[in-house]
């Protein structure tokens, strides 16, 4: 079973991940002795920031993806959805680096939503990916309407037994569509869902914490980044010597979860991965939380296709 890493209550720093106590996993030297990664599943560790790569694709893809690995990024993700599998698969054999100092995500879509269908989307990522396994594969989309998400966890759950994959998860779903799995006998060991200061989906989170569901934040920043510029990010950026994405990608941190940040950017992927060694105080992290809107996510998951 994962180890719960999602506290959201104003307290989160008590379970804070430098309170977690493991190795370092990027190719800087430790900045402290602060881990960089939590336990998804025995055994496996997931680094707690990771590339996101969504809208990238071809070879913008595959250099952000090398540009990464060589900055020190060993968490990339990606999806069957975002068209982008070939070139993330080139990011790696262009980088050099070892298949196995990297942990790679991907997800798949409805159309795999069977036990079989599982092992197919499985067999289509992983070539795509130029890979003969997955550190962490996903159900994109619950899609609740077409009634077979849960025959997709039990899917995965079977790779896992398989060992064709190292961990399983799903991707933006509500606590009624974990609920369901959860009747069917699985624990779902993670949850990739929209995050960030304004979107804190408390109820969520809330339902990750009381079931040991670890939490992976996609948009972390935001999608318009209009906060970054508020007085709660800008004052402890100017008060600590970091820039305002730095800040809230401590504060992912500090509540102990995963944080996919994507960019393309040379200097904004090493500032991205350059949040531990530092932390935010008690008032800092209570004004960040406090910027909760209770907007929802942008797509709903009970509605939203793919």
């Amino acid at each position: 079973m994962a180890q719960d890493v999602t506290a959201q209550d104003t307290t989160a720093q008590d379970t804070t991940a430098q309170d977690l106590k493991v190795r370092d996993v990027t190719a800087r030297e430790p900045m402290a002795e602060e881990t960089t990664t939590a336990e998804l599943a025995p055994g496996v560790r997931i680094p707690l920031i990771g590339l996101g790569t969504w809208p990238l694709t071809g070879e913008d893809a595959a250099e952000a993806v090398s540009q990464a690995v060589a900055n020190g990024y060993r968490h990339l993700d990606t999806a069957e959805n975002y068209g982008n599998e070939e070139a993330v698969g080139e990011g790696i054999r262009r980088s050099g680096m070892d298949r196995g100092q990297l942990f790679l995500t991907s997800k798949f879509n409805t159309q795999w939503h069977s036990r079989s269908g599982v092992r197919d989307a499985f067999e289509a990522s992983a070539r795509r990916l130029g890979t003969d396994y997955l550190d962490l594969f996903l159900v994109h989309w619950p899609n609740p309407a077409q009634g077979r998400f849960v025959e997709a966890c039990e899917g995965l759950q079977g790779l896992m037994d398989d060992g064709r994959i190292r961990a399983w998860g799903v991707s933006n779903f509500k606590p009624d569509h974990l609920s369901l799995v959860r009747r069917a006998g699985l624990h779902v060991p993670l949850n990739q869902v929209q995050l960030d200061p304004e979107h804190g989906q408390p109820a969520q989170l809330a339902y990750h914490r009381d079931h040991g569901i670890m939490t992976a934040a996609y948009s972390p920043l935001g999608r318009n980044g209009a906060f970054l510029n508020h007085p709660a990010v800008t004052g402890p950026a100017m008060e600590l010597g970091r820039t305002p994405a730095q800040i809230v990608l401590r504060w992912h941190v500090q509540h102990a979860r995963v944080a996919i940040p994507k960019s393309a950017n040379n200097q904004r992927q090493r500032d991205n991965l350059d949040v531990f060694g530092f932390a935010l105080s008690q008032a800092h992290f209570e004004a960040i939380n406090a910027l909760e809107t209770g907007a929802p996510p942008r797509l709903d998951s009970d509605t939203f296709f793919h």
